[in-house]
Formats: C-alpha cells, sequence, structure tokens
C-alpha cells in the first residue's frame, strides 16, 4: 500500500487533477491520496490558499466579503467544469465556505487557519468527486473522521500517538481514500494547522500510521536537484539520498520538501519517493535511511536568505557561567528562535530568522543586554544567508572545507561565519545575501563539476 500526496500545481486545475487520476489508476497499491489546496495555474496566478487569506481578511474586518468569497467558489467552479462534474459540488463548497465565515471570529488566528484549512478539506472533497465519476471506488475522509488527532499547537501542531492508531483503520477503507493536507483536531475537537508544508506533513503521518511501503510526494520537479536550477545551469539529479541529507537542505531552503514533513516517515522507516506529476514515469529521488557511498562527499548545496546576527561581546566572558544562557532568555522572552551560535572568547553571534526582529525588539535585545549583561558592545546586522553543504560522506573526507573556503574566496564573497553540526552531515557557511548565487555556483562548480549523476 501506498500514500500519495500532491503539491498545489498537482491539483491546481482541472487538466492537473486528470493526470493525477491517471497516476492512482495506474497503480492499484495507490490507496489513498493526500492533497493540497488549488495552487498557481500559471505565473502569475492566484493561489486559493491566498484567496483565503483574503477572504477571512474581508470578514475579520467587518465588510461585505461576498466578492472575495466568489472569487474562491469560482476557482472550484472552473475545476469543476473542466473535470465534467454538476453544480451539486460547488454547492457544498460555497455552503462549507459560508459555514466557516459564519463561525466565531474571537480568536483571529483560528478564524484565519479555519478558511485557509477549507483550500484542502474542498479541494479533496471535489477530488474524491471526480474520482468516482470515472469509475474509481473513492470517497472523502476528513481528518477529524480519521482521528488524527494534535497537539493544540495553532499553526505548528503535531499528531499525537494516538492518531497513528486511529489512522491506521485507514488500511481497511475499500477502494482510495482522498485525504486533505494541512490540518488535523485537537483533543477538544478545535481544528489544528501544522507548520509551513503542511500536507506534506500530513501525507508522511498517514504513511507511518497504515506501515506504508512508500510514500510519494508527487510535485513538478522530476528529482531533487543538487543546486537551485533558477541559480546554476542543469544542476545534477540527485537519485538517492537519506533522511537527514533531505532534511538539512529542506532546513537550508530546498523548496521541494518541508524538512518537519520527514519525520513521522523517518521513525517508522517509510522510504519517500519525490516524483513529478507531469512527468510520472520519471524515476524521481529515493529518500532513504542508508545509501551506498557515492564519489561526491556532497550531495547538494543550498542557500538561504533572510538572516541577522546579534553581535555580542564583553571581556572574559568565557569565565563568566550562565552569560549564554541568560543572552537565550533575553532572546525567549522576545519570542525569538535562534538557528546558529558561533562564538569566540570574548565574542557570541546569535544568528536568527529576521523576520522575527521588529524595531521594537531590537530596542529592546541591545537594552537588555547592556543593562542586564553588562556587555562591552552589542549590535545587529541584517541582510546575512547561509549556505549550506550537505553530504553523508563529507565526514570522512579530508580538505573539503579547505576548498568549500577557496571557492567561496574565489567568488569575492567574505566569509561571515562558519559552524558544523556534531552530525557532520552539513557544514554552514554564513555571507552577505548579496554573494549568494554567486557563492553558490562557485560552490557548486567546485564540487560537481566532474559528477554526472548522484545517488545511483
Amino acid at each position: 500500500m501506498k500514500v500519495s500526496k500532491f503539491g498545489g500545481t498537482s491539483v491546481a486545475s482541472a487538466a492537473q487533477i486528470k493526470k493525477v487520476a491517471a497516476i492512482i489508476k495506474e497503480d492499484a497499491a495507490r490507496k489513498i491520496v493526500v492533497v493540497s489546496a488549488p495552487g498557481k495555474r500559471f505565473d502569475d496566478d492566484i493561489k486559493v490558499t491566498d484567496l483565503l487569506i483574503s477572504l477571512a481578511n474581508a470578514s475579520l474586518s467587518g465588510n461585505d466579503a461576498e466578492k472575495e468569497l466568489q472569487a474562491v467558489v469560482e476557482r472550484y467552479a472552473d475545476i469543476a467544469a473542466g473535470l465534467g462534474l454538476g453544480d451539486e459540488i460547488v454547492q457544498v463548497i460555497e455552503q462549507d465556505l459560508r459555514d466557516r465565515i459564519g463561525q466565531s471570529k474571537e480568536n483571529r488566528d483560528l478564524f484565519v487557519d479555519q478558511l485557509k484549512a477549507s483550500g484542502e478539506d474542498n479541494n479533496a472533497k471535489l477530488i474524491a468527486a471526480y474520482f468516482s465519476s470515472i469509475g474509481l471506488e473513492a470517497e472523502y475522509v476528513n481528518p477529524k473522521e480519521a482521528g488524527l488527532i494534535v497537539s493544540d499547537e495553532p499553526g505548528r501542531a503535531r499528531a499525537l500517538p494516538e492518531a497513528y492508531e486511529n489512522l491506521r483503520n485507514l488500511r481497511d477503507r475499500k477502494g482510495v481514500v482522498v485525504f486533505p493536507g494541512f490540518f488535523g483536531y485537537s483533543k477538544d475537537g478545535v481544528m489544528m494547522t501544522f507548520a509551513r508544508g503542511g500536507s506534506d506533513i500530513t501525507g508522511s503521518i498517514l504513511a507511518a500510521a497504515i506501515g506504508a511501503e512508500l510514500y510519494e510526494n508527487f510535485t513538478d520537479v522530476d528529482s531533487v536537484f543538487a543546486a537551485n536550477p533558477r541559480v546554476v545551469d542543469q544542476p545534477v539529479e540527485i537519485k538517492r539520498m537519506t533522511y537527514r541529507e533531505m532534511r538539512e537542505l529542506s532546513y537550508a531552503g530546498f523548496s521541494v520538501f518541508h524538512d518537519e514533513a520527514l519525520m513521522p516517515a523517518f521513525q517508522h522507516s517509510v522510504p519517500v519517493c519525490i516524483k513529478n506529476t507531469n512527468n510520472p514515469s520519471a524515476e524521481g529521488t529515493m529518500i532513504v535511511a542508508e545509501r551506498e557511498y557515492t564519489k561526491s562527499p556532497v550531495i547538494g548545496i543550498a542557500a538561504d536568505g533572510g538572516f541577522s546576527t546579534i553581535y555580542v561581546s564583553k571581556y572574559l566572558m568565557n569565565r563568566e557561567l550562565g552569560f549564554g544562557r541568560r543572552l537565550l532568555q533575553i532572546l525567549e522572552e522576545e519570542d525569538i528562535s535562534y538557528e546558529h551560535t558561533p562564538s569566540g572568547i570574548d565574542d557570541l553571534s546569535v544568528i536568527v530568522r529576521s523576520h522575527q526582529l521588529t524595531p521594537e525588539k531590537e530596542e529592546r535585545i541591545i537594552h537588555k543586554c547592556r543593562e542586564e549583561l553588562k556587555v562591552d558592545d552589542v549590535h545587529i546586522e541584517h541582510h546575512f544567508a547561509m549556505i549550506v553543504l550537505v553530504g553523508e560522506g563529507m565526514h570522512n573526507t579530508k580538505g573539503l572545507t579547505a576548498r568549500a573556503t577557496t571557492a567561496i574566496s574565489q567568488a569575492g564573497a567574505n566569509i561571515e561565519m562558519i559552524n558544523q553540526g556534531s552530525s557532520e552531515v552539513s557544514l554552514v557557511f554564513g555571507i552577505h545575501e548579496d554573494d549568494t548565487n554567486n557563492v553558490l555556483k562557485a560552490l557548486y562548480k567546485e564540487f560537481f563539476s566532474t559528477t554526472a549523476v548522484l545517488g545511483v
């Protein structure tokens, strides 16, 4: 039994959904289908999720939201017409949206979340109806009915242990189960959404729960590439990679798969395959627990911008017990999580995602560092990027860091920070954002210029 998840571009239009149906028909083992909300049909298109956010905001403002509601309904109506479905499914979707708008607005975040989740939920209803119309035995299953019980953490919910026990019963369903991604329900019956890439997380949870032989994640690319193809010309494909490698690359900017989504599959030893809805015969990328050693110690290079650095300096900092803890506590009080903490004897840098900072928060952080920590200097700088080299073979490869730093130097960039985790699966370089593309190209040339295919 396989779980097949289809992303937003794979279910964005009637033509795409017909491809999905053909893929499901092709393999009888594909018994559980997880779907996202309709994504973009073309570059300048608007995703249904964004239309739903506009609808939520209009409703919260107290204005007449009919125009925004009809914009959502029209997208589904267009898909339904293209699939030869009648008006009945469109009426079901419209009534669902009106019911959601009528719910309590006391908690604004929950109100927005439950409207956003309607994108996946209603698309699952529509796709199940289409499958049935073409002779596929299929049914829509709501996460609440299936028992997808999650923690009470809006926007970052996690599946609870009992959810896996409940979801295992999906194995006994006849035909194809069409399941909406992105959300579950708390023990109190309140809808909760997952983090970014929520539909990927749903698919991974279901694959783990039913003990699937494979979790297929269908997107719009043939495979995972060793570097961003929008920056590097024709990067090599990665044929096989480990969970750890994919998680590191996803965290560092690879948009093809969200880093949190791998954990349920990894913990239950379910292999994952990234495949292309538009080219399903392509081999794709297999993500497994272990892989064969390849010639290149580096399997992929990721780059992600939007970082800021909090620099703190104090003489004899290294001899002051609890200094680091108190500094991180200051950040915790401002609801800021950190990414890296490179340090020296008298200096400590804390690298954070820039979106967490505001001018007011920065002012408070600086004030607290001066008043509570009695630092000699503290300041915050912005516009940094992190370049990450990833590969299971890096830990026993001599001279790799030297090769990387030489390539970065030749690209004309200055290295602001170097960090390597204890697992030695990744090596991180902090640089200025303006240098990102040049550094990415230079590192790719250094490590992949003679490598044709990875993980064969």
